[in-house]
């Protein structure tokens, strides 16, 4: 394979900060204005400054073997790593209208000079931003994104929790009797399925598609479970209204499944199942499994320093925290004495997930609400943070999603579910349909 040119914007640096050894043994030009431009992040407490401050970390370490001036081999096998100083840039390569003084003009600048001096060679700019990858193209240059937490190639193709298995009418009636049925691997082969543990399942009849059964799928050698919504038994005003709630339910109130995953569009009932199950294994009438239940949402960007704003952490994180206040009152009847009695107890938490990193949260019932503006690199600080006895539920819309260092296939919320959806540790649920109101499922839809 032909060797090329690799410039690297800012953005892929505070996306991974070891992006540089991705490249195989192709040449690395990083412009100076890169460095610039990453040292303004290594103050920040997320994943922005994590990368920033491990990325001056490695560049620091490289100018250890050479200068990088004139460049440094990465490692055997690895090509060259340059940093272009701004007087190397020739900035008549940009065209009229480009201005000198903006860093990703100068970047791109710099691309320009390093694809003029070696004409031979393919250069190619690597970069988080869209805006930046479309001038690219504009001035002719190959550009590509970089992103190590993309799961899959597609939105569409992320794992639901749920999928529909051609039976015949006796197995849907011995299931309704409750005997045991069992999906062995050779009929999962013959239906050309992969059935994950904790999947839901629907049972369609070979003879009449109108004759179903809802099921859930732990493995091979386990019946199928009816699927639990645990209406008989709840303190709180909320209940299942569809199948995919009564699958959030089933997973919600199941305790060896430490991980709960909901994906779904505004309105759909994500974060209320989620805070109904919380309250009612917190605070309810019947077995109280955990002591507390925490809930959060990131603050965008997720970090910023919120020491501007008065009061403690709590009263900084309550804006942020409006819909969720918003549900827990939906909750417990809209009554607000009740839901300021638990918070000053104890049993109710707002937590900031800017401080999240470096505890250890044992016995407590944990929401993470609009997860899909979480990197991949939050999640798992978020998820290594739980300790014993502890349930954590991400829920979030993917098609809304307020970080630029993620899209759809690569948010933290997705990652997430692709990467937990073999363990039997995890289960997910991809809501489909809208509770909130008939204008508001209607405006998900047509707006």
């Amino acid at each position: 394979m032909a060797k090329k040119n690799i410039v690297i914007d800012t953005s892929a640096f505070l996306t991974d900060s070891a992006c540089i050894y991705k490249f195989d043994n192709n040449d690395i030009f990083i412009p100076i204005k890169v460095l610039e431009e990453i040292d303004k992040h290594k103050t920040r407490q997320d994943s922005v400054g994590f990368h920033a401050r491990n990325a001056i970390k490695n560049f620091d370490a490289l100018r250890g073997r050479g200068s990088l001036s004139k460049g440094v081999r990465l490692d055997k096998g690895k090509g060259l790593i340059k940093v272009i100083k701004a007087s190397e840039i020739c900035l008549d390569e940009l065209p009229r209208g480009l201005s000198h003084k903006v860093a990703d003009h100068l970047i791109l600048a710099t691309a320009l000079t390093v694809k003029k001096e070696q004409p031979n060679r393919k250069c190619v700019v690597i970069s988080r931003d869209i805006n930046m990858r479309v001038i690219a193209d504009a001035l002719g240059l190959h550009t590509e994104d970089y992103s190590t937490s993309q799961v899959v190639e597609d939105a569409d193709k992320i794992y639901n929790g749920f999928t529909s298995v051609l039976v015949d009418d006796e197995t849907i009636d011995q299931f309704y009797k409750g005997e045991d049925i069992v999906f062995d691997p050779d009929f999962l082969k013959e239906q050309k399925l992969k059935l994950y543990p904790h999947e839901f399942v629907m049972m369609v009849s070979s003879a009449n598609e109108k004759k179903t059964a809802l099921a859930r799928f732990d493995d091979t050698i386990q019946p199928l479970r009816h699927v639990r919504d645990n209406k008989e038994s709840l303190s709180f005003e909320v209940s299942p209204r569809n199948k995919e709630q009564s699958f959030a339910f089933d997973l919600l109130f199941d305790h060896n499944i430490p991980l709960v995953s909901l994906i779904g569009r505004a309105g759909s009932g994500k974060t209320l199942m989620a805070i109904a199950a919380g309250m009612e294994m917190v605070l309810g009438h019947g077995d109280r499994k955990y002591d507390r239940l925490i809930v959060s949402r990131p603050v965008q960007p997720m970090g910023k320093d919120i020491g501007f704003l008065p009061g403690t952490a709590e009263d900084k994180m309550l804006p942020w925290l409006k819909p969720i206040e918003d549900n827990l009152r939906f909750a417990i009847g809209h009554d607000k004495v009740k839901l300021k009695e638990y918070m000053d107890i104890g049993k109710l938490e707002v937590e900031a997930l800017t401080y999240i990193r470096g505890r250890s949260i044992s016995n407590a019932f944990v929401i993470i609400d609009e997860a899909q503006n979480l990197t991949a690199h939050e999640v798992k600080t978020i998820i290594t943070r739980i300790g014993e006895n502890t349930k954590i539920v991400l829920t979030g819309d993917i098609e809304q999603i307020d970080n630029m260092y993620t899209n759809e296939t690569s948010n933290g919320l997705a990652y997430a579910v692709e990467k937990f959806k073999e363990s039997e540790l995890s289960g997910h649920v991809t809501f489909r349909k809208g509770e909130r109101s008939k204008l508001a499922t209607a405006a998900a839809k047509i707006l």
